[in-house]
């Protein structure tokens, strides 16, 4: 099984703290978020996670190394001072990612998820892991009706930063910098994206306040 995460973000708005850090390594409850993810993914079966690096990445290199000491065979798809945003990203790591269905994770979140083998039925492209918007006066990005994810004019949930693909998703796109929404929304329209609601623990640490809210909440799960 592999798993890419989403690492290259600047951080921008969890400065100063990420002048020096990569956000991916910024530390929640005394764990980097990072190291977290991996603990997870060794724990659920992963063998192979593909990181991209960006701001700061070499410091992710240093700190994960080839990621044996947690049990997995870690790949770089470094993007450096060219971040390729979400969609470009995952199309530059599809060599090293397999022929196969694999999970993307954003490395910015936090979670109880548990990752588990890909599959998808044979007329899906993309499944995505929504949840509730933690501030309930947010919309969200997408619904679920039967198991499929759709576009709304009102959507009540929120992507979590959790999806699997098939490579064929990225089929026919030209490399470089591109978002991923746009992609997700013409296929959630066309009935080939399925969904799931994770209802447990999920906090996105964008920003300072977030960061304090997920730090809270694991501090109160550890209890």
């Amino acid at each position: 099984m592999r798993v890419m995460l989403l690492a290259a973000g600047r951080g921008e708005r969890l400065r100063p703290l990420t002048d020096r850090c990569p956000k991916a390594l910024v530390e929640v409850a005394g764990r980097t978020l990072l190291e977290r993810h991996l603990a997870r993914l060794a724990a659920g079966g992963v063998e192979t996670v593909v990181i991209n690096l960006g701001w700061l990445g070499e410091r992710i290199v240093e700190r994960v190394g080839d990621g044996r000491r947690f049990g997995l065979d870690v790949v770089y798809s470094p993007e450096y001072d060219h971040v390729l945003e979400t969609g470009g990203g995952i199309l530059r790591a599809l060599p090293v990612l397999g022929d196969t269905p694999f999970w993307v994770i954003n490395a910015d979140i936090v979670t109880d998820w548990p990752v588990r083998p890909p599959t998808l039925a044979d007329d899906v492209d993309a499944h995505l892991v929504l949840v509730r918007p933690p501030d309930g006066s947010v919309q969200g990005d997408f619904d679920l009706a039967k198991g499929r994810v759709v576009v709304g004019d009102a959507p009540a949930l929120t992507f979590s930063g959790i999806a699997c693909y098939r490579p064929a998703f990225f089929a026919g796109l030209a490399p470089g910098r591109f978002p991923l929404a746009p992609l997700l929304q013409r296929a959630a329209a066309a009935g080939r994206v399925s969904g799931e609601l994770h209802d447990g623990l999920w906090a996105d640490v964008g920003t300072p306040d977030r960061l304090a809210r997920a730090t809270a909440a694991l501090q109160d799960a550890s209890r």
